[in-house]
């Protein structure tokens, strides 16, 4: 629920006409936008049933940039400060990865951003901290594989996701702490972000990193 007592889910339209029709956003301004209304648009459409169902129950919308498919659950009531500005102390959303749409290509975001696995997977994070240490962590069910339940990712990080190729989906719940402002976002890098990372550990190299910004590399 918003605050006002608002719910944070939009109407579905009046016919869900199958997995092409589904919302194209961007995150700006992720609950108002998602309660506004946008443009309707045919993104990938997953092939998993179990993906789709979800996608339809869940009321999903396709995220432009980053990809994936996601709306929003809540946002907190109470109000914090950083910085000298007032925001709400966090807001959560689902977040789903198909086989289709398998990448969240790299952002940055400047609020705590933690993932918990609800459904699916796994899906490799790729967490690059501002002091150059990269890291890779496996968000999943499978303990005994070195899996995690839950991905914290520190404010100041640049990430990136990847299903796993043998899963269908994989569904998250996200909590962003302090709430997510479109100001306070980055997607997408370019040769300056390929210089400070790669070679970093085994699996950083450039033409993975390329891979991991995809569509929004930023030439120079």
């Amino acid at each position: 629920m918003l605050p006002g007592g608002k719910s944070s889910r939009p109407a579905l339209p009046p016919k869900w006409n199958g997995p092409g029709h589904v919302r194209r956003i961007t995150r700006a301004g992720l609950a108002l936008v998602l309660a506004a209304g946008a443009a309707w648009a045919d993104p990938p459409t997953p092939s998993d049933p179990r993906a789709l169902e979800l996608m339809q129950s869940l009321a999903l919308h396709y995220l432009e940039g980053e990809s994936g498919y996601l709306n929003a659950i809540s946002i907190s009531k109470q109000v914090v400060e950083v910085g000298g500005r007032k925001l709400q102390a966090h807001d959560s959303i689902y977040y789903l990865l198909t086989r289709e749409a398998p990448v969240n290509y790299l952002h940055w975001l400047e609020c705590d951003d933690v993932h918990i696995i609800l459904e699916g997977g796994p899906v490799d994070y790729f967490i690059f901290h501002p002091d150059g240490q990269v890291e890779k962590k496996t968000l999943g069910r499978d303990l005994a594989a070195a899996q995690v339940l839950v991905v914290s990712i520190p404010a100041g990080c640049w990430k990136a996701l990847r299903l796993h190729p043998t899963a269908g989906y994989a569904l998250m719940a996200n909590v962003l702490t302090p709430q997510w402002t479109k100001d306070r976002v980055k997607i997408g890098a370019g040769p300056e972000f390929l210089k400070a990372y790669a070679g970093h550990a085994p699996w950083a190299t450039e033409p993975f990193l390329r891979e991991l910004i995809g569509p929004n590399f930023k030439a120079p």
